[in-house]
């Protein structure tokens, strides 16, 4: 469902599925949706100029494909993006850190949940260059939240830049928590802002261990900045099947890939603090 001026309130399943459609081929003509959702052309008509619309996919002729690689989708458009596969990473990551651990968290829908599950926490010593991530745990009394310095992007209030870096570089803590655009299928992780993806390169250098959070619409999605290769990350966290790439390069540099199901809550799995859940799969 979609308000005026294109303002993305959520999405119906069948525009997810659409989504889901277009991230894995590239491509789907309007015909093909159709016949696939078993609606009329104008019904899928309708959703594509919603989509495109709201920035999550762009129109081209006779169909629909992925946005451009040199532009992320808006930041307002990424918050209605699968909501309850980011809050069950969220929930899986946040349950992954102990109390009294210091963290850093970068930008990014995705790490934000991290933050919601983090906030029954104790003694936890937070740094971030998300100003979403500061105001969601401020009012918690266990956390310390320190806010990096540096120049703040209106779009999503993330700070980036120079002075970013310098002040990154101050510190070496336990855990990073991170977010990422896209993986490659050689196992690239990317990024669309340069100045963004040099704080999460120093990010990664001060950090001990790295958990990186992607939903399936990460995996084969294009941008054009090279953050580090997926080697570099000790725990992946998802919320479906990831590809065989994904799998196969977790195993052989020795991480941890946990995949989330919508199931896990209904299993009863949580722990006595109601962080945990149940995972698909852990490897």
């Amino acid at each position: 469902m979609f308000e005026s001026q294109d303002r993305p309130t959520g999405l119906n399943r069948r525009q997810q599925a659409m989504l889901d459609l277009v991230q894995a081929q590239g491509f789907v003509s309007v015909e093909a949706l159709a016949q696939h959702f078993a609606v009329t052309s104008q019904t899928i008509r309708r959703d594509i100029n919603a989509l495109c619309g709201a920035g999550l996919l762009r129109r081209y002729h006779g169909g629909a494909g992925l946005p451009s690689s040199v532009e992320n989708v808006n930041y307002q458009a990424r918050r209605i993006l699968l909501p309850e596969a980011k809050a069950r990473i969220g929930k899986a990551m946040a349950a992954r850190i102990p109390d009294k651990a210091s963290v850093f968290i970068t930008l990014g829908t995705t790490t934000e949940a991290v933050a919601m599950a983090l906030r029954e926490h104790e003694g936890l010593r937070v740094i971030t260059n998300n100003l979403n991530v500061a105001t969601v745990l401020a009012d918690s009394p266990g956390c310390e939240v320190i806010v990096a310095g540096g120049v703040v992007r209106q779009r999503d209030r993330g700070i980036t830049g120079e002075a970013t870096i310098d002040f990154v570089n101050q510190f070496k803590v336990d855990y990073a928590v991170l977010g990422i655009s896209g993986i490659e299928a050689d196992g690239t992780l990317l990024d669309f802002d340069y100045h963004e993806v040099r704080v999460i390169q120093a990010i990664l250098r001060n950090a001990r261990s790295t958990l990186l959070g992607a939903d399936h619409s990460k995996f084969g999605r294009n941008a054009m900045v090279r953050v580090a290769d997926i080697s570099a990350i000790n725990e992946l966290y998802t919320d479906a099947e990831p590809p065989a790439f994904v799998r196969r390069a977790m195993a052989e540099n020795g991480g941890r890939l946990v995949v989330t199901n919508a199931d896990s809550h209904a299993a009863g799995a949580l722990d006595a603090s109601g962080r945990g859940g149940m995972f698909e799969s852990e490897h």
